[in-house]
C-alpha cells in the first residue's frame, strides 16, 4: 500500500510537472475605429502591457489587429495612434479555448499635447455613447459574471449600481431613482425592443428569468438620468444593450447549465474572406431540475419551463456597406394548481383564494441594419424590425364543496414593425452631428373573458384590436471646444397619430474635465413617454352601453430631468464619482374623479391597472444624491460600494402628495472580489455582495369592508402610507476556472441569500376570514453554474 502511494505521489508530481512547462497561449484580435465617426482607422499600434518582444500589432487598411501567443490570464494592451488619445483596455481575461476578440474606439486629439487625459482606461471610465455624459455607466460583460448574486442577468447586475433599487428577488425590474420600471427603455443594436423576459407581462419591463443572455452581448450602456436625444420615449433609464459578432475565422463552440437553464452555442465564419460570421445560442429552462431535488425557487410546487434563444448574422461587403441580422426570442408557460399554492409561493392569490391558473408568454424580435460609410466622416445606418408578444392566461376560482367555478380567460397580442434611419456626420475633431427619424407601427389585441358560476354564457369583459403609429426623431449636435470641456445639445421629438399627441424635447449635457483627474458633469432635458398601449385601448361602456376607448386621448407623460455630478480618480486604478438629481414629472394618467391612484406606480405587477376614464393631471417628483467608489479590477483585487438616498413622491386626483410605490428612500450595495492564480492553467475567484434598501410602502387592507362584500378592498385614502421593514440580503460567491490545451472549464457557487434572511415579498389578505399574511420572498438559494467552452 506504501508503494502505491509513493508511486501515485511521484506520477502526480510527474504530470503536474510537464503540465507547468505547457505555456497556454491564445489569440487577441479586433478592430480599431475611431469614436466620433466609426469609421476604421489603419496604422495603429496595439501592444501587450508589461511584455516586450513579438506582442505588438499594427492594425491594417480595415482597422484590424491580431495579437498572436498572448498568455492566458489577465491581460492589458494598450492602443496608441498619432493625433489620438493614448487609450488601454485592461483586464482582459484570456483563456485557451475562445480567441479575444475586441472593438476599441480612439478619440481625435484637439491638440499636439502628448498628456493622457483618461487615467484609468477608456474600457470603465467613458460610456460607449459618446454622447451620453452624465448618470451613463458601461455594463461590462466580466462584471456580470463576476458580481455574486447577478445570476448572469444583465438587469439584475444593473440593480448594485448607484440609484437603482433592486429588493425583489421573484422579479428583476429596474427601479431607477424611485421611478416606476415600466420608465425603462431597452435597445438591443439600436433597435427599441419589447421587455425581454420569461412571463412577462402587458405595461411591466422585468420578469423573474432574463431572455437575454449573458454569452451573446459586448458592454453596453446603462443610464438613469438625462439621456441624449438619441433615446426618447423613456421617462426613467435606457438599457442600450450590443450583441457581439461571431468569431470570423474560427469554429467555436459552449455548453453551461445553471439556474437560467441548459445552454448551447455555436459560432464561427460564413465565409473568411470577407470576414462575415455568425453565432447561435439556445437555452432551456432546468428549474424542474432544481425543484426536484427540494430547492425552492419562490413557485412552490409550480414548475416553470421556458426556452429561449439569440442569433445574429454579420455581413461586411467591401462596397455595399456592412448587414447585421439578428434575433431574440423565448416562451415560458406554468401551471399553479390548486396543489402548488402555499406560503413558498411567491405567485399565490393575494386573496387567499384557491385558483387554478395558467400562464404562457411568447417574447421576439428580429431586426435587421445596414451600415454604410459615403466616406471617413459620413455614415448612415438602416434598420428594419419585428417584434412583438403574447400572454394567454387562464384561471378559475374553485370553492370547496360547490359544483360551478367562476373563470376568467385572457389573451393579449401585440406586433411592432419599426423602420428607422440614422445618419451621422464629424465635420472635424471638434464637431459632429447625428440625426435620425423612425416609425414604429403597432397592432394590438386585447381580450377578456369571464365565466361565472359555471354558466355557459360567456360575458366578454374586453375584446379590442387596434393599430397605433409613433413617428420619432431627433437631432444631436456635440461640440469639443477644447480637451477639458466638451458637450452635447440636442432635440427629441415624437408624435402619436392615435391620438395627434405631440412632444418636442430638448436636451443637453456638459463634461469639464478641470484637472486631468477630475471632472464636472451637468445635464437637463425635458423627456417624455407614451402610456402602455393597452391603456388606450382598455375599453368601457357609455351610457348607450357602446363600448368605447376612453383613455384614448391620453397624452404623454412629461419629465424634467437635472443632474450634475463630480469625478475623481484619485489612482489609476480607483474612482469616486457623486451625483445629485432632480426630476420633476407632470401630466401623469390619473383617474377623472379624486383618487390615490396614479400610473407612476404602475409597471411592477404581474398586469396593467383595468382603469378607464383616465386624464393627464397627476404629478410627481424625485430628488436624490448618489456616491459611487469603486476600485477597478487590478492584481486580482475588485470592490465596488454605491449609497442612493432618495426621495419619491406623487400626486394623485386627490391633490394629496404621497409617497410612491418604489420609495425606498436609500439603497446601499457593497461589492467585492479576489482573484487567486493558483498556476498558468488554474484560477479560484472569491466575490461577495452585501446589499441595504429601505422597505417598500404598500397600501392597508380595509378588513371590514373586505370581509363584507367578499373580495380584498384596500384603503384607498391611505395609500402607500404603511411601510415594510428593510431589505437585507448578503450573497457568496466561490468560482474556479481551469484551462486545458483547447478548452476552459468554469466552475461557480452562488450562495444567495447566505443569512436565510426572511425578506417580505406581498402581504395578503382572506376576505373571508380577515386574516392578513405575508408572503417572505425567496430564502437561501445556491445557484450552481458549469460552463465549457472548446
Amino acid at each position: 500500500m506504501r508503494k502505491v502511494f509513493i508511486l501515485a505521489v511521484i506520477l502526480f508530481s510527474v504530470i503536474n510537472g510537464f503540465s507547468q512547462q505547457i505555456r497556454f497561449s491564445q489569440t487577441v484580435k479586433g478592430t480599431v475605429i475611431d469614436e466620433q465617426s466609426g469609421h476604421v482607422l489603419p496604422l495603429v499600434t496595439v501592444k501587450l502591457d508589461g511584455i516586450s518582444g513579438k506582442a505588438v500589432a499594427i492594425s491594417d487598411s480595415a482597422g484590424f489587429f491580431r495579437l498572436a501567443q498572448v498568455p492566458v490570464g489577465r491581460q492589458t494592451i494598450q492602443v496608441s495612434l498619432v493625433g489620438y488619445e493614448e487609450t488601454s483596455v485592461k483586464n482582459i481575461e484570456v483563456t485557451s479555448s475562445h480567441e479575444v476578440v475586441l472593438e476599441i474606439k480612439l478619440r481625435e486629439k484637439l491638440t499636439r499635447m502628448d498628456t493622457v487625459v483618461l487615467s484609468a482606461g477608456r474600457s470603465k471610465v467613458r460610456p460607449i455613447e459618446e454622447s451620453a455624459l452624465v448618470s451613463t455607466r458601461q455594463l461590462s460583460v466580466d462584471e456580470a459574471f463576476r458580481y455574486s448574486g447577478t445570476r448572469n442577468d444583465p438587469s439584475r447586475m444593473a440593480q448594485n449600481f448607484a440609484g437603482v433599487s433592486g429588493v425583489n428577488d421573484a422579479r428583476n425590474d429596474i427601479i431607477i431613482r424611485g421611478n416606476s420600471p415600466s420608465g425603462v427603455l431597452w435597445r438591443m443594436d439600436g433597435i427599441d425592443i419589447p421587455n425581454p423576459n420569461h412571463f412577462s407581462t402587458l405595461g411591466a419591463t422585468g420578469g423573474p428569468v432574463s431572455i437575454l443572455n449573458i454569452n451573446t452581448l459586448k458592454n453596453s450602456d446603462f443610464m438613469t438620468s438625462a439621456f441624449p436625444a438619441q433615446y426618447g420615449n423613456a421617462l426613467s433609464g435606457v438599457f442600450d444593450l450590443r450583441l457581439r459578432n461571431g468569431n470570423n475565422d474560427k469554429y467555436e463552440f459552449l455548453g453551461q447549465m445553471g439556474f437560467n437553464g441548459f445552454e448551447f452555442g455555436a459560432e464561427g465564419p460564413v465565409n473568411r474572406a470577407n470576414k462575415s460570421s455568425f453565432f447561435a445560442n439556445y437555452r432551456y429552462s432546468m428549474v424542474a431540475s432544481l425543484q426536484s431535488i427540494g430547492l425552492n425557487v419562490g413557485t412552490g410546487s409550480a414548475t416553470p419551463y421556458y426556452q429561449d434563444g439569440t442569433f445574429k448574422i454579420n455581413f461586411p461587403t467591401k462596397k455595399a456597406g456592412t448587414f447585421s441580422l439578428f434575433g431574440l426570442g423565448g416562451e415560458s408557460h406554468i401551471n399553479f394548481s390548486p396543489e402548488s399554492q402555499g406560503k413558498d409561493n411567491l405567485y399565490s392569490s393575494p386573496d387567499g383564494s384557491v385558483r387554478d391558473r395558467t400562464y404562457r408568454s411568447l417574447t421576439g424580435v428580429t431586426g435587421l441594419t445596414h451600415t454604410y460609410f459615403f466616406n471617413k466622416t459620413t455614415s448612415g445606418k438602416l434598420l428594419f424590425s419585428v417584434s412583438g408578444f403574447r400572454i394567454k392566461g387562464e384561471e378559475d376560482i374553485i370553492e370547496n364543496g360547490k359544483p360551478n367555478r367562476n373563470a376568467f380567460d385572457m389573451y393579449y397580442k401585440q406586433l411592432k414593425y419599426t423602420l428607422g434611419y440614422t445618419f451621422n456626420k464629424k465635420f472635424d475633431k471638434k464637431n459632429q452631428l447625428t440625426a435620425g427619424i423612425t416609425g414604429e407601427l403597432n397592432s394590438l389585441v386585447l381580450r377578456q373573458d369571464v365565466i361565472r358560476n359555471g354558466d355557459s354564457t360567456e360575458t366578454r369583459l374586453v375584446d379590442s384590436k387596434e393599430n397605433a403609429l409613433f413617428i420619432r426623431s431627433f437631432i444631436n449636435y456635440s461640440h469639443r471646444f477644447n480637451e477639458k470641456l466638451s458637450t452635447n445639445t440636442g432635440v427629441f421629438a415624437q408624435l402619436f397619430t392615435l391620438n395627434n399627441s405631440v412632444s418636442i424635447e430638448p436636451r443637453w449635457n456638459l463634461r469639464y474635465q478641470f484637472r486631468f483627474n477630475q471632472a464636472f458633469t451637468l445635464g437637463a432635458g425635458l423627456h417624455s413617454q407614451a402610456q402602455p398601449l393597452e391603456v388606450y385601448f382598455y375599453q368601457t361602456t357609455d351610457n348607450t352601453s357602446a363600448s368605447v376607448l376612453s383613455n384614448k386621448n391620453l397624452d404623454f407623460v412629461k419629465s424634467l430631468h437635472g443632474v450634475t455630478g463630480y469625478e475623481f480618480n484619485f489612482s489609476r486604478h480607483h474612482r469616486f464619482k457623486a451625483e445629485v438629481y432632480g426630476q420633476y414629472i407632470f401630466d401623469a394618467a390619473v383617474e377623472k374623479t379624486a383618487s390615490s391612484f396614479s400610473m407612476l406606480n404602475a409597471g411592477a405587477d404581474f398586469g396593467f391597472p383595468d382603469k378607464t376614464n383616465l386624464v393627464n393631471q397627476g404629478k410627481g417628483y424625485n430628488y436624490g444624491v448618489e456616491m459611487t467608489l469603486e476600485r477597478f479590477l487590478d492584481k486580482g483585487f475588485y470592490y465596488l460600494a454605491t449609497v442612493s438616498l432618495f426621495e419619491s413622491k406623487y400626486k394623485g386626483s386627490d391633490n394629496v402628495w404621497r409617497n410612491t410605490a418604489f420609495n425606498g428612500h436609500y439603497v446601499a450595495n457593497l461589492l467585492g472580489g479576489k482573484e487567486f492564480k493558483l498556476s498558468e492553467r488554474n484560477t479560484l475567484g472569491i466575490d461577495s455582495k452585501l446589499g441595504l434598501a429601505g422597505g417598500q410602502y404598500y397600501t392597508p387592507f380595509n378588513v371590514a369592508a373586505s370581509m363584507a362584500n367578499g373580495y380584498v378592498i384596500y384603503e384607498d385614502d391611505k395609500a402607500y402610507s404603511a411601510r415594510n421593514k428593510a431589505y437585507i440580503r448578503w450573497d457568496f460567491k466561490l468560482s474556479y476556472t481551469r484551462n486545458g490545451r483547447k478548452t476552459t472549464q468554469k466552475w461557480y457557487v452562488d450562495l444567495q441569500n447566505l443569512t436565510n434572511k426572511r425578506n417580505i415579498y406581498i402581504r395578503t389578505l382572506n376576505p373571508k376570514t380577515g386574516q392578513e399574511s405575508t408572503i417572505n420572498q425567496i430564502g437561501f438559494f445556491p445557484n450552481i453554474n458549469y460552463q465549457v467552452t472548446f
